[in-house]
This record gives C-alpha cells, sequence and structure tokens, in this order.
C-alpha cells in the first residue's frame, strides 16, 4: 500500500493555491488569445487585448491574475489503495490553503458564518468534494472561486418534457440574466442530470474541464457548440460591452438522473476561470 504524509499535500495544496491565482491556465490562455485575434468589434477586441495584458502583467510581475482570488474549491480524487500518514486529510488541505493565502499575500475573502460575516483571515475553510477511485495516487484540482460570477449560478428543475430545448433555453436565460455581472467573457458550466445538489456539483466541475475541449457523449458535444453559438450571439461581449465574445467555451457534464425529473445547474465563471490539477 502506498503512503503519502500530509506533510506533502499541506506543501502541495501551498503551491496550488499561489499558482492558480498567479498563472492563467494553459487552455485558458490559449482561448482568451484566440478570441482576441478573432473578435471584430472594436470595443470587444480592445478589452480582449487588456485583458491579455493583464495576464501577461500578472505572470511577469508574480501578482493576482483578479483581486479576487476566490474561494478555494477542491475536487480530490483518492485512490482506494492509499494510505495517509499525518493528520486528517480535510485539516491538511485547509492548512495548505492557510499558508498559501497567507503567504501568498493572496485576498482573504471567506467569512465564517453568512450571517455573522467575520472574515476568517486565512481564506479557510475550503469547499472540498471527494470521490475514492481506483488505485494508490491522490489527484488533486483546485478551482478558487470568484464571487462575481458564482452570484449568477442558477439551479432549474426542469421536467422531462422541456427535453433538449428546454435545457438551451435554461442555459441561454441564465447568461443573458447575468449580463456583465459574471465578467464576460465566461466559461459556462452546465450540470445535468443527478438530483438538485449533484447537478451544481457536475456544473461546478465543469469549468475544471479545458477549455475547447468536449463531452465524449456525441449529443452532448453538440449542444456544447450550439450553446457557445447562441450565447456569443447575444451580443452581451467582452466586459459586457458588446461584440462577439461573450463565452469562451461552454462545458457540460453529465449523470443519471430520476424519470421525473431533469435537473439543470449553471455556474459561470470570468475569463480567468482558475484552475490547474497535480497528481501525488
Amino acid at each position: 500500500m502506498r503512503i503519502i504524509h500530509t506533510d506533502t499535500i499541506i506543501s502541495e495544496i501551498k503551491d496550488m493555491c499561489i499558482s492558480a491565482n498567479l498563472y492563467l491556465a494553459d487552455d485558458m490562455e490559449k482561448r482568451l488569445r484566440q478570441a482576441a485575434a478573432c473578435e471584430d468589434g472594436a470595443l470587444g477586441k480592445q478589452i480582449l487585448d487588456q485583458l491579455v495584458e493583464n495576464m501577461e502583467i500578472a505572470a511577469s510581475d508574480k501578482i493576482p491574475i483578479c483581486q479576487d482570488t476566490g474561494m478555494a474549491v477542491f475536487f480530490v480524487n483518492v485512490g482506494q489503495d492509499l494510505h495517509i500518514e499525518g493528520m486528517n486529510l480535510t485539516d491538511a488541505i485547509n492548512e495548505g490553503v492557510r499558508q498559501g493565502y497567507t503567504e501568498g499575500y493572496l485576498r482573504k475573502s471567506v467569512v465564517a458564518d453568512p450571517l455573522l460575516r467575520e472574515n476568517t483571515k486565512d481564506n479557510t475553510p475550503a469547499i472540498i468534494h471527494y470521490d475514492i477511485v481506483p488505485g494508490d495516487a491522490l489527484e488533486i484540482t483546485i478551482a478558487p472561486k470568484g464571487f462575481g460570477s458564482e452570484n449568477m449560478s442558477k439551479v432549474y428543475m426542469l421536467k422531462p418534457a422541456d427535453g433538449e430545448e428546454g435545457v438551451k433555453e435554461a442555459v441561454l436565460q441564465a447568461v443573458k440574466d447575468a449580463g456583465p455581472n459574471a465578467c464576460p467573457p465566461m466559461v459556462v458550466g452546465v450540470g445535468l442530470g443527478g438530483d438538485f445538489e449533484l447537478a451544481a456539483k457536475l456544473a461546478k466541475k465543469a469549468l475544471t474541464r479545458a477549455a475547447g475541449s468536449h463531452s465524449d457523449k456525441e449529443h452532448i458535444a453538440r449542444i456544447e457548440d450550439e450553446l457557445l453559438d447562441m450565447i456569443n450571439s447575444t451580443g452581451i461581449g467582452p466586459g459586457g460591452l458588446g461584440g462577439r465574445t461573450t463565452a469562451l467555451a461552454v462545458n457540460i457534464e453529465t449523470y443519471a438522473t430520476h424519470i421525473a425529473g431533469m435537473p439543470l445547474a449553471v455556474n459561470m465563471c470570468c475569463h480567468v476561470n482558475r484552475h490547474m490539477t497535480k497528481v501525488l
């Protein structure tokens, strides 16, 4: 049985928190540069060029891409043949977040109680989603999520009869309702199926999939492309100021569901769409 000590996990989490906030993920950089090259609206192109410049300055000066360095969200795949020594895994992840956000001088945005609103001063606790998987590896994906776009999230409990057109109509409406508030150009994560809470988790996880990739289900991949075209035809554009680039990607994740329902969640993220994965 393979063994990992939580000291190693803490160190990796610390580095991931800092790196994810300073450097745009490769897939997002590629899509952003493509959008800047293709945007034909003068104001939209100006904004996209500024976003590219901002990305380059952040990397060279080692400062955050965005001042909202997000709430730390993790998707953690734990190999069933892996043994973790040291402290509790959840405590170790939170310790890594504490070190990353304090030593990396990242903005601390987490309050301990949603009503009392007292800041925890170290951006903990993180939100952690665990899955037990075959093997002896620990796969950690971090997705620091800013709340400008998070506040634009939607959950719809559609009826089966709403079908594909109902899904597309709901996603498009969510984007229209968000308008400039989600800091476009955005990535649109969609969770389809499961139940009320799983649909939302799927939508969040969809944002961690490489922008420009597609679902391995042919009909879902087609809907991703169709929705991207529909969203970019709204004219919302970069910064909400008009143009053809409202979204950089639409990623849909699906799961089995009940015969009586069709849960749908939409989770948007601005152009930084921070995410990175490490396998220990």
